[in-house]
């Protein structure tokens, strides 16, 4: 923890969180994609979707646990056709994630999601860049795209994927595994890792959600990942705990997630301040902020007031947020200016 953060009122602490600098290490494209975009997009490519209206999708929002949420999820995702469907997904989200004070984002994307339905490679990964570049131009925001592959498929379907990446290889930075978690365990993808790693690409994958510790573990070992996603259930193994410490490996938490997915019944039951006592290097993120009711500023204020965090807590998730991107060192210490000044002008 930061000895040299300012004093805070309490009342002054939520302008605060909204104002900071941050980064988003844990965004799904898709699950950004809006009802309103949704049904401008089925109507743009003459695309049927099982709702009558914004409303009525709205309502189906009510999850019980993350394969209740898929379901839907790739539902929507079946408007995105054009390369000019996944620019504006994309310029939608980064809009937002300025407006929120977020630096940088580190855009989780699901190929196979889109292939499966002949949608190109190149049509996915070149709208998807397009808007990171401009989002670099016109919002001050740095994007980066990590490509996952979804893990109820199979291994050799990850490999076919990479395959049709790879022509694309400079326009992503890193890979992920996401999707259903429990049955499908990181060790089932050992060889594809093995082979990006090969290729000098990030590796994260999701760990912890609902999956057991065990899963942490072999996708530390296994997987050799730099970042786990979610990560939640590692409080449950001390000896784990104790590993992510030590190593300094990051966990990309999405509070308001866990709570509409059901993995703490309230969000007052969030773990996000253990982890922080234990030392971890935890984030906040929103996961799919369509889908769960709130961006990063959402997921901060939220939190905060349930959990009862406070300010130096504050500027550690966010000074977290910067060591754990996967950014040169020169730019994570501008990142780290802004956010001493933003402490600076709330104090």
């Amino acid at each position: 923890m930061n000895a040299s953060v300012p004093p805070i009122a309490p009342e002054r602490l939520p302008a605060l969180l909204a104002a900071m600098p941050k980064a988003e290490l844990h965004i799904h494209i898709e699950g950004s994609l809006e009802p309103e975009l949704i049904f401008a997009m089925a109507r743009r490519n003459g695309v049927s979707i099982p709702y009558a209206s914004v409303e009525d999708l709205r309502r189906a929002y009510a999850f019980s646990n993350l394969q209740s949420f898929l379901d839907i999820y790739y539902a929507g995702a079946s408007v995105l056709i054009t390369e000019q469907d996944f620019f504006d997904m994309a310029w939608a989200y980064l809009e937002k994630a300025a407006a929120d004070h977020v630096v940088h984002a580190e855009i989780f994307f699901d190929p196979q999601t889109h292939t499966a339905r002949g949608v190109a490679m190149d049509t996915v990964i070149r709208g998807l860049h397009r808007a990171c570049t401009q989002a670099q131009a016109t919002l001050g925001v740095s994007a980066s795209l990590i490509l996952c592959f979804l893990r109820h498929l199979s291994e050799e379907e990850a490999f076919q994927t990479l395959e049709q990446a790879l022509p694309l290889r400079d326009l992503f930075i890193g890979v992920g595994l996401d999707s259903s978690e429990v049955g499908h365990p990181p060790e089932k993808f050992a060889r594809v890792f093995a082979r990006c790693r090969e290729l000098g690409l990030h590796l994260v994958a999701h760990a912890g959600e609902e999956g057991p510790p065990a899963y942490v573990w072999t996708a530390l070992d296994l997987l050799r990942v730099e970042r786990i996603d979610h990560g939640v259930q590692s409080t449950r193994d001390p000896a784990l705990m104790a590993r992510l410490a030590k190593d300094r490996i990051p966990l990309t938490v999405c509070p308001l997630s866990n709570l509409k997915l059901c993995v703490f019944p309230r969000l007052a039951d969030h773990n996000l301040g253990a982890l922080l006592d234990a030392g971890l290097v935890a984030t906040v993120n929103s996961d799919d902020p369509a889908y769960f009711g709130g961006y990063m500023n959402d997921n901060f204020l939220q939190t905060f007031q349930a959990v009862n965090l406070h300010a130096a807590q504050a500027w550690q998730l966010a000074a977290n947020s910067f060591e754990a991107s996967f950014v040169d060192a020169p730019l994570k210490r501008a990142w780290r200016d802004r956010l001493e000044e933003a402490f600076a002008r709330h104090a």
